[in-house]
Order: C-alpha cells, then sequence, then structure tokens
C-alpha cells in the first residue's frame, strides 16, 4: 500500500483531517495551531506544517514534549512555532 500523498496548502478539509492523531496530547497542541494560526501562516510554512502532519505520532509527541527535536531545521522551526503560539494563546476548549 503506497503512503497517501500529502494535502495542497489549500485543501482545508484535508489538513484539519491530518491534524486528528491518534493521541489526546497531540490533537491539544495541533488542532488549535490549525484553526488559530494555519491561515495567517506564509506559502512555506503552510507546506511545512503539512510535511510535519506526515511524521509519525511518536515522533511527533516527542518534539512537541520538547523530548528531542526534528533534523529537517524547517520541521524544527514549524514545532517550535506551534508551541510558541499555543503557549501564547493558552489552554483552548474545543
Amino acid at each position: 500500500m503506497q503512503p497517501q500523498a500529502l494535502p495542497a496548502i489549500d485543501e482545508k478539509a484535508r489538513i484539519q483531517w491530518a491534524c486528528r492523531r491518534g493521541m489526546l496530547e497531540l490533537d491539544i497542541a495541533i488542532m488549535p495551531f490549525f484553526k488559530y494560526d494555519y491561515d495567517s501562516l506564509n506559502d512555506t510554512d503552510k507546506q511545512t506544517f503539512i510535511r510535519l502532519l506526515g511524521a509519525d505520532d511518536p515522533d511527533l509527541f516527542n518534539w512537541m514534549m520538547e523530548h528531542g527535536k526534528p533534523a529537517d531545521p524547517a520541521l524544527k522551526h514549524m514545532v517550535d512555532l506551534i508551541r510558541e503560539r499555543n503557549r501564547q494563546r493558552g489552554p483552548v476548549a474545543e
């Protein structure tokens, strides 16, 4: 089976679906960022965010919980941005 292609930056429904993960901790980190910050990103950062969604849940979990960082500098930038924006916004009730 081939992996599913990543969505284009304007396919918001597919991106939102890809944001839904198998771990509550990831949903809490990624969904508010998508909801509140995705539209304000430039196209390069949108593409990077979508690439980040292609990562495995255990890797995403470790990165979001500061138990490691992506080797790719662009993905590291996106993880840092997500964490910072979520920290600035505070808890969000979904």
